[in-house]
């Protein structure tokens, strides 16, 4: 299932794991929750017990990446990496 097919669903859950900063400087969607990063592994329990698909996102996709590797190695599932906000941002606007 592509990105693009997942937000046309409306089932699922946006983690945003961009730093607040960048948040305030690129733009954010409402409905996405934000987790650092560096906060994943502590707030793992938090993201992997959203039901349904799970779309990760960063600036570019290269954290977001590395944070779904660390949620599939604790038994996620359902994990998806949107790539950056932007990209995210044009695929809603196509939908």
């Amino acid at each position: 299932m592509t990105i693009a097919e997942i937000l046309k669903s409306g089932n699922y859950h946006l983690v945003d794991v961009r730093e607040p900063m960048e948040l305030e400087m690129d733009g954010y969607f409402e409905s996405a929750v934000n987790i650092p990063l560096g906060e994943v592994a502590e707030r793992k329990d938090e993201i992997l017990s959203l039901e349904g698909p799970k779309i990760l996102f960063c600036r570019s996709g290269k954290r977001s990446e590395k944070a779904i590797e660390f949620l599939a190695s604790e038994g996620g599932t359902n994990l998806y990496n949107g790539g950056g906000f932007a990209d995210l941002e044009e695929i809603f606007n196509t939908i």
